[in-house]
């Protein structure tokens, strides 16, 4: 669990040195071609102003998403993250 604590205060620290807030931030995340999984995630991004686009791997067994929004700050950026990462079997990337 310290490495994830450790991922985000570092993702933290970057996004405040690199980035003028408000800004559009893009999310990329892979997961399995479950469309209860892509409801899941559409639902966390749902009343954000949030441009999904989704591409299906040639094998047809995992979707790309990635999700364009305006976010106000690294910290609702890092929100968002750990809320996908509750949904089973999502990669970010």
């Amino acid at each position: 669990m310290s490495e994830q604590i450790e991922f985000y205060k570092k993702l933290k620290h970057r996004l405040e040195e690199t980035t003028e807030f408000p800004t559009k931030y893009l999310y990329k995340f892979i997961i399995p071609a479950d469309d209860s999984k892509m409801l899941e995630i559409e639902v966390i991004f749902d009343h954000t102003g949030a441009v999904i686009e989704k591409k299906t791997s040639k094998t047809g067994k995992y979707v790309s998403l990635s999700i364009l929004v305006q976010m106000a700050n690294a910290d609702v950026i890092i929100a968002k993250y750990k809320e996908v990462a509750k949904v089973e079997g999502v990669i970010s990337l």
